[in-house]
C-alpha cells in the first residue's frame, strides 16, 4: 500500500527559516487577501509603539537589539488571519445554518473571517442572529443573576491583556466566584507548581540578556521553529560563540537542527546555515525523568572520581551548602538507580547521557529550556523539578546565563496569572482587593480546566463565559465532552472568528466579537493602550494600529465592563465605565493591588525590553517555606504509568499530541507541515519503521487509533495515515487538538491537572475502508 496521493509525503531537507518561512509568509498574506494592511502592519509587530504579537508570549528585545523586522513566520501568520479582509457578517449566518457550520471543518470557520457583529443563536431557526450590545449585556447580566455563582465558569484562553485580564477576574470575584480556569491549566500549570516548589517563583528566572553570557544551552520537549521561531536568533548568536547546545526530544524538529535567518541577505544567498544542536538525543516519551536523572547519575559519578583523585569537584558545594537542602536525599536516589533501568526507561544509551554530563560540567553558565513536552505528562510537575534539581548541582540559577526557562505559548497567559486569573484564592492579595473595591472575595477554592470539565459532565456547570479560545477543542475527552457542553444554560463567547465551540449551542448562545491585537482601540474617540507580560517576566505597552474590521467591535475591557454593570449593578465600588473609557485607571487600580510589580506602571511599560517583575530565585533569594531552594526527589522514573509500554502490553504504543508548523495552538492556518515533510492532510500517525513491521502494517497504512485505557469506554479517533518517521520505538505521535478524543480527562499530572497529551497510551487497528475526507476533522466515535 502507498501513500495516498493527497497526503504527500517529501522529507523536508532545508534549514527552518530561510525561503521556505519567506514563501510560506507571502502565501497566507495573498491569501487572506491583506498584502498592504497586513505588511504595514508587521513593520510594527513587537516594536516600540506597536503591537505585541497575536501569537508567542516569546520575549520582546530592546532597541539596541531588535531585528528590522521583529515577527516570525507564525507570528506573521496570526497577524493576517487577524487582519483578512474576509469576515463573517449577519449575512453569512443568515445563508449559514449552525447545523451546516458545524459540519465545516476547523480551518474552514476561521478562514472565513472575522466576526462583525454580536449575535445570539435562535433555536427556533438554528441560525444566530444578530442583536445589539445593550440587549447582550442585559440579557447575559439577567442569565447570570439567575444561575448560582459557584455554577458559572469564567475562562480566558491567555490572548487578553492585563488590563482586561484583571477585570475580567475581579468581575467574577465580585459577582460570587473563583472558577477563573485559563489556558495555563491545559499547557504549563506543572511549571506554576514545581518551580514555586522548588525556587519559589511560579514562573522562569531567565531573560533574553542571559542568551548573551550562556556557556551551554539545553532543550527538553520544545519545538522552537514552531513554536516560538523568534528565539532562533538568539539561538544562532548562542551559537557563533561556539557554546554547545544540547536537544532531548523524541522527534528530530528542524527548528533545532539548522536555521538560515531570513533576515540575513548573505545568509539567504549563500549555501550555508547555522547548526542549532552540537548534541541531538531522541529520548522515548515519557522518558525525561530517567536522562535527567542519567545526567545527575554521571555527574556525581565524574565529581567522586574527581575527589578521589585529587582533583576539585565538579558540583558547586558552596552553593548547595548556603542556597539549597535535600541534596543529600536527592544523590542518594540518583546513586541508587541503576544504569540499565535508567537507559530503558529514557531510550537512551548511557553514553549519550554521560556526553550531556560532561558538557554540563565543562560549563560554567548553563539555561535549560523546556515546553510542554516536559509538562504535559502524569509526572509533569515531577519533569520540572528534575530539571531544576540539575542545575542547582552546579548553581546554575540566580546568576548571568543560567536559570531556568519556561517557554510559555499564548501572548499573556503567563500575565493573566500575575494578575489574578488563577482558581486559587491564596493565589491573589484577598486583602487589598476586598480593602480597594468593598467586596467579599469567595474562599472558596475554584475550579480548573479539567474540574470545569467535570463540573459540566455532572450538571454542576451550567454557565460559561468565556474571553477568547476555542475552549471545546482545546481541552481533553472530546466525545464525551461535545454533548455536556450543550447542556450549558449559559454560553458566551468573545471572540474575533468563529470556531467549534461556537456550534454546539446550550439553552443561550452568544457571541461577542471584539477587536484584535492588531487593531486601533478607541473609547470615546481617545486611543487606548495595552500591556501584556511575556515568557521572561517582561511587561511591555503596546497599542493596535490597524483600522478595526468592523465598527460593531467592541474591546475586551469594553465588553467585560458592559458585561459587569449589567450583572452587578451598583452593589459593587467599581467605576466600570471610567475603566472602559480610560484604561490608565485600571493600570492605577493594578499597581494598588500589586504594588511590588507594578508601582509606576504608567511610565515603566514603555520602557524599551519592559520592565521585568521581581523574580526573588533570580537572586537567589527563595521564597520556600525553608528559604533555600529544594532538591525534590521524584518518585519514580515511570513518568506515564497507566500503561508501562512496552514492559505490559507489546502493542501499546504511546501516542504524544503535537502541532504542525502551519497552526497555533487550535487555530490551524493549512494542511501543510512543511518542516515534518506532509503536505495536504492532518490524518496522519507518525510511526517508527520497526514497530509498522511488527504490528503488521506498513506506510501508508490506514488505521483507526484507539486509548488503551478503560475499556469501557470507547475513544478512538481515525483513519490516520502511517507515516514512517524517525521516532524511537514504542512511541508514535499525531496532531492535535485532533487527537484530544484519546485523552481521557483524568489523565492529566499529578498535583498540576495538565492534560497529560505528550504520553497516551494507544493501540491501533487496521482500517480497510479508506482514506480519510481532505480536512482536519477526523471522525470522533462514541
Amino acid at each position: 500500500m502507498s501513500i495516498d496521493p493527497s497526503t504527500r509525503y517529501r522529507p523536508y531537507t532545508h534549514a527552518s527559516g530561510g525561503w521556505g518561512s519567506a514563501r510560506s509568509v507571502m502565501h497566507i498574506l495573498w491569501r487572506e487577501q491583506a498584502m498592504v494592511k497586513t505588511g504595514a502592519a508587521l513593520l510594527k509587530q513587537n516594536k516600540p509603539g506597536g503591537f505585541a504579537c497575536v501569537g508567542c508570549a516569546w520575549a520582546k528585545p530592546d532597541d539596541a537589539h531588535a531585528h528590522p523586522l521583529e515577527f516570525c513566520e507564525n507570528g506573521a501568520k496570526a497577524t493576517a488571519w487577524e487582519l483578512t479582509a474576509q469576515r463573517s457578517d449577519p449575512a453569512f449566518f443568515a445563508r449559514h445554518s449552525v447545523s451546516e457550520l458545524r459540519a465545516w471543518p476547523a480551518h474552514a470557520l476561521e478562514q472565513h473571517g472575522r466576526l462583525t457583529h454580536p449575535l445570539r443563536y435562535n433555536p427556533d431557526s438554528d441560525h444566530y442572529e444578530e442583536t445589539t450590545w445593550e440587549a447582550a449585556y442585559q440579557q447575559i447580566g439577567a442569565s447570570l443573576q439567575a444561575l448560582p455563582a459557584d455554577e458559572v465558569v469564567f475562562y480566558a484562553s491567555g490572548r487578553a491583556s492585563l488590563e482586561a485580564s484583571f477585570m475580567y477576574q475581579l468581575f467574577a470575584r465580585a459577582y460570587g466566584t473563583n472558577n477563573l480556569p485559563d489556558s495555563s491549566n491545559m499547557c504549563h500549570e506543572s511549571t506554576s507548581v514545581g518551580l514555586q516548589e522548588s525556587i519559589g517563583v511560579p514562573v522562569g528566572t531567565v531573560t533574553l540578556s542571559d542568551f548573551e553570557h550562556t556557556d551551554c544551552l539545553i532543550f527538553f520537549g520544545q519545538n522552537v521553529g514552531s513554536n516560538s521561531p523568534r528565539m532562533l536568533h538568539q539561538l544562532q548568536d548562542v551559537r557563533k560563540r561556539d557554546a554547545p547546545i544540547i536537544t532531548f526530544n523524541p522527534l528530530k524538529e528542524r527548528g533545532l537542527e539548522r536555521f538560515v535567518n531570513p533576515q540575513s541577505p548573505g545568509e539567504m544567498l549563500g549555501p550555508d546555515s547555522t547548526l542549532i544542536s552540537t548534541q541531538y538525543h531522541q529520548l522515548a516519551i515519557g522518558g525525561d525523568t530517567a536522562a535527567v536523572m542519567g545526567i545527575a547519575k554521571a555527574l556525581l559519578e565524574m565529581h567522586d572520581g574527581a575527589l578521589q583523585d585529587g582533583r576539585p569537584g565538579l558540583l558547586d558545594d558552596a552553593f548547595i551548602a548556603e542556597h539549597t537542602e535535600g541534596y543529600q536525599r536527592f544523590a542518594e536516589a540518583v546513586r541508587a538507580q541503576s544504569w540499565a533501568s535508567l537507559e530503558a526507561r529514557s531510550g537512551l544509551s548511557r553514553g549519550a547521557m554521560e556526553a550531556t554530563a560532561t558538557t554540563y560540567a565543562n560549563a560554567e553558565r548553563v539555561m535549560v529550556i523546556y515546553g510542554m513536552g516536559l509538562t504535559q505528562h502524569r509526572q509533569g510537575v515531577q519533569n520540572v523539578q528534575m530539571l531544576v534539581n540539575l542545575l542547582l548541582l552546579r548553581g546554575n540559577i540566580g546568576k548571568p546565563g543560567a536559570g531556568i526557562c519556561p517557554v510559555r505559548g499564548h501572548s499573556n497567559v503567563q500575565g493573566q496569572r500575575t494578575v489574578g486569573i488563577v482558581e486559587d484564592p491564596a493565589k491573589v492579595p484577598v486583602d487589598l482587593i476586598e480593602r480597594h473595591f468593598h467586596f467579599r472575595v469567595p474562599e472558596r477554592m475554584g475550579l480548573c480546566t479539567v474540574d470545569a470539565c467535570s463540573g459540566m459532565l455532572e450538571g454542576r456547570v451550567r454557565g460559561f463565559v468565556s474571553l477568547g479560545g476555542n475552549f471545546l477543542r482545546a481541552i481533553p475527552d472530546t466525545s464525551l465532552m461535545e454533548p455536556a457542553w450543550q447542556t450549558l444554560q449559559l454560553n458566551v463567547q468573545i471572540a474575533t472568528k468563529l470556531n467549534h465551540s461556537h456550534l454546539l449551542p446550550g439553552a443561550q448562545m452568544w457571541l461577542l466579537p471584539c477587536l484584535g491585537r492588531t487593531e486601533i482601540d478607541r473609547q470615546d474617540g481617545v486611543v487606548q493602550s495595552h500591556s501584556t507580560e511575556d515568557s521572561t517576566g517582561c511587561i511591555h505597552g503596546w497599542a493596535g494600529n490597524s483600522e478595526p474590521a468592523s465598527e460593531q467591535l467592541r474591546s475586551e475591557p469594553a465588553i467585560i465592563a458592559g458585561l459587569a454593570r449589567a450583572t452587578l449593578g451598583n452593589g459593587i465600588d467599581i467605576d466600570w465605565e471610567a475603566w472602559r473609557r480610560d484604561y490608565s485607571l485600571v493600570r492605577q487600580a493594578i499597581a494598588k493591588i500589586y504594588p511590588d510589580i507594578f508601582a509606576d506602571f504608567e511610565q515603566r511599560m514603555w520602557q524599551p525590553g519592559g520592565f521585568r517583575r521581581p523574580l526573588g530565585a533570580a537572586k537567589r533569594q527563595w521564597a520556600t517555606p525553608s528559604g533555600k531552594a529544594q532538591f525534590i526527589v521524584p518518585t519514580s522514573i515511570d513518568v506515564d504509568d497507566d500503561v508501562q509500554a512496552p514492559y505490559a502490553r507489546r502493542d501499546v504504543l504511546q501516542l504524544m499530541t503535537l502541532r504542525s508548523n502551519d497552526q497555533f495552538n487550535t487555530t490551524i492556518y493549512g494542511y501543510d507541515d512543511r518542516f515534518r515533510g506532509i503536505h495536504g492532510t492532518r490524518s496522519v500517525i507518525f510511526m517508527n519503521a520497526s514497530d509498522i513491521v511488527r504490528l503488521g502494517l506498513e506506510a501508508g497504512a490506514w488505521v483507526d487509533v484507539s486509548t488503551a485505557v478503560q475499556p469501557q469506554v470507547k475513544r478512538q479517533v481515525g483513519p490516520l495515515q502511517v507515516v514512517d518517521y524517525d521516532i524511537p520505538q514504542g512511541c508514535c505521535a499525531a496532531y492535535y487538538p485532533e487527537c484530544n478524543a484519546l485523552v481521557p480527562l483524568w489523565h492529566h499530572a499529578e498535583r498540576s491537572k495538565v492534560p497529560a497529551a505528550k504520553s497516551v497510551p494507544v493501540l491501533l487497528t487496521l482500517n480497510t475502508a479508506g482514506k480519510a475526507s481532505h480536512d482536519d476533522r477526523l471522525i470522533i466515535r462514541n
